[in-house]
């Protein structure tokens, strides 16, 4: 997946992960010459001058731009305190490394900077894997990476170049981390009717206020009651919402409406019916309209009933 310069930086709470600049030398030079760190670090020669910095600043553009690894500073309130990287390899895991100055240890800033690191590797990469390394007495690092989800893989071995040789390691890896799927939403059976009278208009009701989505027309009808039929839900909302009598046989389903709310998804089948006994009569606060079919887009409706709008004036 392709990364773009919008993709960066990575922003946490209390840090920022960016690109290297020839500007960050001096602070990596500064920070890094110190054996306590560069001891830790196996491609990190010691004493380590400002133009390796430069040299190895001016790489990780370009890996950045080739996709090939992205070694990041950490920056904390606009100063580099450390930097982190991401080395993707052929035929293996990708690499996680990191290094902070010693005076920011014990301030949480490898847990923080590597958290975001692998959220976004996952997110923008794809990455389902890590691997990483610690020396094996390295103790703070294998408890970073531990807290980071990493697993012990067992032991290996790397040169070192601030120690000019071969150093024990312990090996990591870890798997992204599973998202739970999301919980499936509950399903709301209601049922609608679109009344036509004999000059073929359509009755709409507006929702009153202190109602869910008021102001907006809707047909008649509402949710069915445990045990209850469409039809005799139907029947039943008629006559509390309309005072108007009707029958199932009078009743003819038409479409059906399916949409997603935020909390909930709706199941609306759309009955007609033409023959009913009363006179429609707003019974719960609402405002009425006989609308014709050619001018029900007119009236603003819940989202679920607006595909119904077309259907039912092609029909009509």
């Amino acid at each position: 997946m392709a990364v773009t310069a919008a993709d960066l930086p990575i922003v946490t709470e209390r840090l920022e992960l960016r690109r290297l600049e020839p500007s960050d030398a001096a602070a990596v030079t500064r920070l890094v010459n110190d054996y306590s760190v560069a001891g830790n670090l196996a491609r990190v020669p010691f004493p380590y001058r400002e133009q390796l910095a430069l040299d190895w600043i001016a790489s990780a553009g370009e890996q950045i731009d080739s996709g090939d690894a992205y070694h990041l500073a950490i920056t904390r309130d606009g100063a580099l305190v450390g930097c982190i990287g991401l080395t993707l390899k052929r035929n293996a895991l990708p690499e996680i490394g990191y290094w902070v100055g010693r005076k920011f240890w014990g301030q949480g800033v490898a847990g923080e900077a590597g958290a975001a690191l692998l959220g976004w590797a996952e997110e923008k990469l794809g990455v389902s894997e890590f691997e990483a390394s610690a020396l094996t007495d390295n103790l703070a690092s294998q408890a970073v990476l531990r807290k980071l989800g990493f697993e012990e893989a067992g032991p290996g071995v790397q040169q070192f170049l601030s120690r000019n040789r071969n150093m024990p390691v312990t090996m990591f890896r870890r798997k992204a981390a599973q998202r739970p799927a999301p919980a499936a939403k509950p399903i709301l059976l209601v049922v609608a009717c679109a009344l036509v009278d004999g000059d073929g208009r359509v009755l709409l009701a507006q929702r009153p206020e202190g109602k869910t989505l008021a102001g907006l027309w809707e047909f008649p009808g509402g949710k069915l009651n445990d045990g209850e039929t469409p039809e005799a839900a139907l029947i039943r909302e008629l006559q509390e919402e309309l005072g108007i009598e009707t029958h199932e046989s009078c009743l003819s389903p038409l479409f059906f409406a399916s949409h997603a709310y935020a909390k909930f998804h709706l199941l609306m089948p759309l009955y007609i019916c033409r023959k009913w006994q009363g006179r429609a009569t707003p019974k719960e606060g609402q405002q009425l309209a006989w609308v014709r079919p050619d001018k029900l887009r007119d009236y603003p409706m819940p989202p679920a009933d607006e595909p119904l709008v077309a259907l039912l004036r092609d029909f009509l």
